[in-house]
């Protein structure tokens, strides 16, 4: 996908990039092959698959969900900033918290936020369960979302204690979406959640299969959730 047709492809959904936007995922690209060099930050390096399977794949989220009416994001594992940081140059106004268990990426999305002059982001270094259970965070988010960190019965411990009731939790998924979605089902529940689209749709160019799920929070989440660092990975709640 080249830059042009990254831009259509995004004004075919009704985005329109000013120059400024434009020039914001221009900087992002560059950035990230820079520091690419130096540490792991993807294996997706040339122009054409990073502005297909980065930019545009961590914005197909907005096609299903009204980000105009969100104002607090919290993006869990987002690594190099994918999806909340396209989905930022997107959507200027939103809030955005990154957790991420590796200083090293936070290092690079500080120095990233400020190539690209955004404002109101905020990257903390944490594990996700940790962060999950801190008062300053936990419930604090309109939406919250992760793109392929881990199956979605452990997405969820990780993800559903930071929305507050009434927000929602977005999962980005590749092929095997359903059968993680009948094993998660319990652990959405249990969670507060309540599971309100699904969307299937193939991602241009390469055909490749996705899924996006919405999920509302709709009780508060138990004290007890998440449980400590590496529990849900080990353990998820299934069933």
């Amino acid at each position: 996908m080249t830059e042009e047709q990254f831009y259509e492809a995004l004004q075919q959904k009704g985005i329109e990039l000013s120059d400024v936007q434009k020039q914001q995922f221009k900087r992002y690209f560059e950035v990230l092959v820079e520091w690419n060099e130096k540490m792991n930050l993807t294996a997706i390096t040339d122009a054409p698959s990073v502005y297909l399977k980065h930019f545009y794949d961590s914005i197909t989220s907005s096609f299903y969900v009204d980000l105009s009416s969100i104002q607090s994001i919290c993006d869990v594992g987002a690594g190099a900033g994918f999806p909340s940081i396209p989905l930022k140059i997107c959507y200027p106004h939103l809030q955005v918290t990154i957790v991420d268990s590796l200083n090293k990426r936070i290092t690079f999305l500080n120095h990233l936020a400020n190539e690209l002059k955004l404002e109101k982001v905020a990257f903390v270094h944490a594990r996700a369960e940790e962060f999950g259970r801190d008062p300053k965070y936990r419930e604090q988010f309109d939406l919250v979302t992760a793109r392929a960190v881990a199956r979605l019965s452990v997405l969820s411990e990780l993800c559903l204690p930071l929305a507050k009731q009434g927000g929602f939790f977005v999962s980005m998924k590749g092929a095997a979406a359903s059968e993680e979605l009948q094993d998660a089902t319990r652990a959405v529940k249990l969670l507060g959640g309540v599971l309100q689209e699904e969307h299937e749709f193939l991602l241009p160019v390469e055909n490749s299969e996705r899924h996006i799920f919405i999920i509302k929070k709709e009780k508060q989440t138990p004290k007890k959730y998440p449980r400590k660092a590496g529990v849900p990975n080990k353990t998820p709640i299934t069933g």
